[in-house]
């Protein structure tokens, strides 16, 4: 089973930016969308960004929409999420996923999920 990878988390000011990567173990993902998600203290895990096959249907949660891009690398395998403009609100854990089709994912849909990486984003 494909195994994920991800990295980049850490403290920030508010205002800040981070970029999380996700690094996938084989090829296998290539077909398939990707994404990420988040768990807040207390909150239940929520949809973030995805995107899917050759770069398609790009999908973002509205709390992020104009601050966050995803994109991925497929030479590498790797899925990335540019975070800009960070508010204390987007502290979370953020998971990777692979999904089981290929254009759109959800957290029905997820085959596989990265153990996780803490974004802090103080005030």
């Amino acid at each position: 089973q494909v195994q994920l990878a991800e990295s980049g988390g850490g403290l920030v000011q508010a205002g800040g930016s981070l970029r999380l990567a996700c690094a996938a173990s084989d090829r296998t993902v290539s077909n398939n969308a990707m994404g990420w998600f988040r768990q807040a203290p207390g909150k239940e895990r929520e949809f973030v960004a995805s995107i899917g096959w050759k770069g398609s249907n790009e999908r973002y949660a509205d709390s992020v929409k104009g601050r966050f891009i995803i994109s991925r690398d497929y030479a590498k395998n790797t899925v990335y999420l540019q975070m800009n403009s960070l508010e204390p609100e987007d502290t979370a854990v953020y998971h990777c996923a692979v999904g089981r089709h290929p254009i759109a994912l959800g957290q029905s849909t997820v085959r596989t999920w990265g153990q996780g990486t803490q974004v802090t984003v103080s005030s």
